[in-house]
C-alpha cells in the first residue's frame, strides 16, 4: 500500500462521544498530549496546512475528537488536549472519559503519537498514557516538541532522559525531538506513519532529529 500523502488531510468529524464516530475500520493514528504541549501545531506541520488543526494562545481549545481524513481508509485524530489548569473540573474529569472510552473501544487505532513539551516532559498525564499503552500493546511515538526553545546541550539531555525513563515500559516506544514551529523532525515523523499506515517503508535514516 502506498504511503498516505499528508498534505490532503482534510477534516471530517468532530465527536463529543465515540457512539458519534465514523464506523470502525481502516486505520487510525490518534495525537495526544497535555493542552501545552502543541499538539494541534504538530499535526499541522505534518500535514503542511497551517490551518487544519485549530490552534489557539489559549491551551484546552481542543475539546472533542477530530478527525482527518487522509484518504477513505486512513485517517489522523487529534484527540483532547489534558492538564489545562483554568479548566473547571467537570471538564477536564469529561475529557479524560473521551479520551478513556476511544483509546479502550477503538479498534482501528494503530499507535499513539504522545506530544510532549520538551522543557516539560513526563508529567502524570504521558506517564499515564505509557502505561495504558504498554498494558493495551500499543506503539507509542514520543514527540518531544519545541525543541526549538532550547540549546542543543538541553536537547540531548532531555532526549537521553526520556530514553532511560521509557525503558523500563514493555512495548514498542520510541522518541525524537520536533520543532512544529521550524518543521525540525516532520521527516522522521512521518516515516513512523508511513509504517503505521502501511506505506512503503524507507530505511534511509538520514533525519538528524530521530531519537
Amino acid at each position: 500500500m502506498a504511503a498516505p500523502d499528508y498534505n490532503k488531510a482534510q477534516y471530517l468529524i468532530s465527536a463529543a462521544r465515540i457512539d458519534q464516530l465514523p464506523a470502525d475500520v481502516g486505520i487510525e493514528v490518534a495525537f495526544v498530549g497535555r493542552s501545552n504541549a502543541g499538539k494541534s501545531s504538530v499535526l499541522n506541520r505534518v500535514t503542511q496546512n497551517l490551518t487544519l488543526a485549530r490552534t489557539s494562545k489559549t491551551p484546552g481549545r481542543t475539546q472533542t475528537i477530530n478527525l482527518f481524513a487522509l484518504d477513505e481508509e486512513r485517517r489522523l485524530v487529534d484527540l483532547p488536549g489534558y492538564g489545562y489548569a483554568k479548566i473547571p473540573p467537570e471538564l477536564k474529569e469529561q475529557w479524560r472519559k473521551l479520551i478513556s472510552d476511544y483509546l479502550t473501544y477503538r479498534k482501528c487505532l494503530r499507535g499513539i503519537i504522545l506530544v510532549m513539551d520538551i522543557r516539560h516532559p513526563l508529567k502524570v498525564f504521558d506517564l499515564e498514557m505509557l502505561a495504558w499503552s504498554s498494558r493495551s500493546q500499543l506503539s507509542v511515538h514520543i514527540l518531544l516538541n519545541k525543541s526549538d526553545k532550547v540549546s542543543k546541550s538541553e536537547v540531548t539531555q532531555a532526549l537521553n532522559s526520556v530514553r532511560e525513563t521509557v525503558s523500563s515500559y514493555p512495548g514498542q516506544i520510541t522518541l525524537q525531538t520536533f520543532s512544529a514551529k521550524k518543521g525540525l523532525g516532520a521527516k522522521g515523523l512521518r516515516e513512523v506513519l508511513d509504517k503505521w499506515f502501511g506505506g512503503d517503508e524507507d530505511e534511509d535514516e538520514d533525519d538528524e532529529e530521530n531519537g
